[in-house]
């Protein structure tokens, strides 16, 4: 089994697919007018309208109500993404060294959801990352 994507439902679609593009520097792949997909070379991150709600199961899932994902980007140089970000997003935290040995902030999507930029730094964080 493999982790392929995880799926944000958003109540403004082209606005939180605008703020992927723009964090990532790829373009979306619109694969429906109701749904993309951003395709990193580890995963996928899914992003469908509320409408799409009602394909799985009414009510299963809601936009702008996530308090419990926090979604990662493992990035060259973290305060240099940060550089290029910090007036264009909501910041939560700037770049500080994390327990784990990444050096890491924090900001969020348009609708609220946590977005973690993070670069290893220690030497077992790098060795942790090697070869992913």
């Amino acid at each position: 089994m493999k982790l392929a994507s995880t799926r944000l439902i958003a109540a403004d679609i082209k606005k939180v697919v605008s703020f992927y593009e723009m964090i990532t520097g790829q373009a979306a792949e619109w694969l429906a007018p109701v749904f993309a997909e951003i395709v990193t070379p580890a995963a996928a991150l899914a992003i469908g309208s509320a409408e799409t709600v009602a394909l799985f199961r009414e009510g299963s899932a809601e936009p702008c109500a996530n308090r419990s994902v926090i979604i990662e980007f493992q990035v060259d140089d973290v305060d240099a993404e940060f550089a290029r970000l910090k007036d264009k997003v909501e910041v939560v935290h700037e770049p500080k060294l994390m327990p784990w040995g990444n050096r890491a902030g924090q900001i969020r999507d348009p609708e609220g959801t946590l977005v973690s930029l993070y670069t290893p730094v220690t030497d077992f964080a790098k060795q942790r990352f090697a070869g992913r």
